[in-house]
C-alpha cells in the first residue's frame, strides 16, 4: 500500500497451528517468498482482533477451524529485494485445530501449492520463508 509515493508499513497476522511435533506450513505462490514454505495468515482488516484475523485467514486459506489462540511474538520485517518493496509489522500467534483429524484443504491455489504438516524440530521444508527462517536459526520455540 502506498501513500504519497512512500511505502506504508502493512500489519500481518500468521499462525503457528500445532499438532504434536508439528506444524502447519504451505508453499507460498506470492511475488514476496514465491516458492518458500510458510505459515498461514494474512493481513489484518480494519477492526479486527488478532484472533479474529487469524481464525479468518485460516479458514479462507485451509478450512480448519483453530482455537486455543496465544499470542507468541511480534517481527518487524523490511524486504526491500521484493519486486516491490514492503514492510510488514508481523503478529505470531499459536494455535491448535478444533478437530485434529481435520485435514488442511488448499483452498487459494493461487496463492498456494498446498499445506503438509512438518515436524518443527526435525523435519523443516526448505527453503522457510524468510521472516520464519530467521526465527528458526535464532532458536525460536512455537510450543513454549
Amino acid at each position: 500500500m502506498e501513500t504519497g509515493g512512500v511505502a506504508t508499513p502493512r500489519v500481518a497476522v500468521v499462525v503457528f497451528i500445532v499438532k504434536g511435533n508439528s506444524i502447519l506450513l504451505g508453499k507460498r505462490r506470492s511475488s514476496i517468498g514465491d516458492s518458500t514454505f510458510a505459515l498461514p495468515g494474512g493481513h489484518l482488516e480494519f477492526g479486527e482482533s488478532f484472533e479474529e484475523c487469524a481464525a479468518r485467514e485460516v479458514m479462507e486459506e485451509t478450512g480448519l477451524l483453530i482455537e486455543k489462540m496465544k499470542l507468541l511474538t511480534v517481527t518487524n520485517n523490511v524486504f526491500k529485494e521484493a519486486p516491490k518493496p514492503s514492510h510488514y509489522v508481523t503478529v505470531f500467534l499459536r494455535a491448535t485445530v478444533v478437530d485434529p483429524g481435520q485435514d488442511p484443504e488448499n483452498l487459494e491455489p493461487e496463492k498456494c501449492e498446498g499445506w503438509g504438516w512438518y515436524d518443527w524440530f526435525s523435519n523443516l521444508p526448505t527453503p522457510l520463508f524468510w521472516p520464519l527462517e530467521k526465527m528458526v536459526k535464532s532458536g525460536f520455540n512455537p510450543f513454549l
